[in-house]
């Protein structure tokens, strides 16, 4: 006999962890179940603390928000805050990004980022037309050619919905792909410079364009300001998790779906690594590539219809590497202004296009950079076909989750300077290989001619199962809108539920992934989080 539950939610990130604490608090009678696969809840938000540095958090996974167009992660925040203790509550700081002082480094050449604005220092090839204007503007003024009067409208809602009825060329702009409609306007090399000095590879490539562009403005066009968590972003989904426990719900960690199907009174059967369950409804919190994983083993997800629901994203790998060292060496690699005030690389991130990609100068857990003593970079920050450079300094991707294991463990692991490590950075321990190539390359992007021993190194790459990606992109020709909705309850007269950043409006955010889930709780009479506060 299997153990009879009212709710079984699948999957411990934020999503997974908000539809049962939300679902718990609105009726204390149900019982509901929270299936986690690995050992701990956060899903892709993962805060691990380096060894002997107490006042920093290593974001190994989602490490910041950006609250002047994320309202549902800022209701959220507040929510949680008042039910929490002073000494618990959820922090934030604001998290630095472009510093002028800092660096771009980019086709051999060594700029400032202030050196955007004289084009006889940028090493490419722009039209005059383009010259003298930052990626970024280049990026926005092409965006306004395509859907003219996008780049003024304040409001997220009306930009997506602008974006959703435009043309460009004659075709709608669905159909198309964000590079190709880039590349109608601006220059391949004003495109190259985007790609390379904007850190990601990703974002401007090939997905469909009426969604990279709403999603564009959001994160990188309008002037963004991001916060950071003093305790680390993890602390959101734990402290849900927390809160859901502490009210009479079940939580089962290190438990894996196998598959499911039907029972005949129309219950979902749980066929899970420990033993069975036996569910009313089924709230499946997952990306892409874990659905996928589940499908072979799980009839209710096998018609060609959910199947191309399932398919209309694509997920997108992302990868970080973070060290630490004695001292923030990086500093010297400032500059001397026009009022010959030395003016040190401290804060925000430096470019480049080699492997590295970007390099984050980590801040404190106030937000402040680090001047002395014990320090840490987010050495590396990957995405796209620049994750492949580490296929050969690391342990085989997707072979972990194969084996039981949440990730691979290296061959050779970087000989750690600290042997007290705690659990949570050294689980995620880098290999040596990697380090001295993490190094190399920091050495090169910042002028220096020696870069000082890392004391510990940890990453973690998101393109490994059961995630398949750090984000996900939905596809070219694929209505956004419909599928968003569909995909929520993809069986009509089931109790079959999907959510997660995966397939939303705000993808690679954790406001995606509660977007989503307000959407499934409305299949259970409850009110978005947003909705209620307002009616209060």
């Amino acid at each position: 006999m299997s153990a009879k539950v009212d709710v079984a939610i699948v999957g411990g990130g934020v999503s997974g962890a908000y539809c049962a604490w939300r679902l718990r608090q609105a009726d204390p009678a149900k019982t509901i179940v929270l299936v986690e696969g690995t050992d701990h809840v956060g899903g892709r938000l993962l805060s691990v603390q380096p060894p002997e540095i107490d006042y920093m958090v290593a974001e190994l996974g989602g490490m910041r928000i950006l609250p002047a167009v994320q309202p549902l992660i800022n209701a959220l925040i507040g929510v949680l805050n008042g039910l929490l203790p002073r000494d618990q509550r959820i922090e934030t700081y604001e998290f630095p990004v472009d510093e002028d002082q800092n660096i771009a480094y980019l086709r051999g050449s060594w700029l400032r980022l202030a050196d955007f604005r004289d084009p006889s220092k940028v090493p490419y090839h722009l039209p005059f037309l383009e010259a003298g204007n930052t990626p970024g503007m280049i990026m926005v003024g092409a965006i306004e050619q395509i859907v003219p009067g996008i780049t003024t409208e304040p409001n997220e809602e009306r930009r997506r919905a602008m974006c959703q009825a435009a043309h460009f060329a004659g075709r709608p702009l669905y159909e198309q792909g964000f590079w190709n409609v880039l590349a109608r306007i601006i220059s391949g090399e004003a495109y190259q410079l985007g790609v390379d000095a904007g850190g990601y590879s990703s974002t401007l490539s090939n997905w469909n364009a009426a969604d990279a562009i709403p999603w564009y403005l959001s994160d990188f066009g309008i002037e963004p300001k991001y916060l950071g968590f003093k305790r680390g972003f993890q602390q959101v989904p734990k402290t849900l998790a927390e809160l859901f426990r502490r009210d009479g719900g079940e939580i089962r960690l290190s438990t894996k779906l196998l598959g499911f199907a039907w029972s005949d009174d129309g219950r979902a059967r749980l066929r899970l690594s420990d033993g069975e369950l036996d569910a009313g409804a089924l709230i499946l919190a997952m990306p892409r590539r874990s659905l996928e994983l589940l499908a072979p083993a799980s009839p209710p997800l096998q018609p060609n219809r959910i199947q191309e629901l399932i398919a209309s994203v694509t997920p997108r790998p992302l990868f970080k590497i973070f060290t630490t060292y004695d001292n923030p060496w990086w500093r010297a690699a400032g500059y001397t202004n026009a009022r010959k005030e030395f003016v040190p690389v401290e804060a925000g991130r430096t470019v480049t296009d080699l492997p590295v990609r970007q390099t984050y100068y980590w801040p404190r857990d106030d937000g402040k950079p680090a001047t002395s003593g014990p320090a840490m970079l987010m050495a590396s920050y990957d995405d796209g076909a620049n994750i492949g450079y580490w296929d050969g300094l690391r342990a085989r991707r997707h072979q972990a989750w194969e084996h039981g294991l949440e990730v691979p463990v290296p061959e050779q692991p970087y000989a750690s300077q600290d042997h007290g490590a705690a659990d949570g950075w050294a689980r995620y321990e880098a290999s040596q290989a990697m380090v001295e190539e993490v190094n190399r390359q920091l050495g090169r992007i910042h002028g220096l001619p020696f870069t000082p021993a890392v004391r510990n190194a940890a990453f973690r790459d998101w393109g490994d199962d059961p995630f398949g990606g750090g984000w996900n992109s939905w596809n070219i020709g694929v209505r956004s809108p419909e599928v968003k909705h569909s995909i929520v309850q993809p069986i009509e007269d089931r109790p079959l539920y999907i959510c997660g950043e995966a397939y939303s409006d705000a993808q690679g955010w954790v406001e995606g992934a509660l977007q989503t889930a307000d959407l499934v709780l409305e299949k259970f009479a409850l009110k978005p989080l947003t909705a209620e506060l307002a009616a209060v």
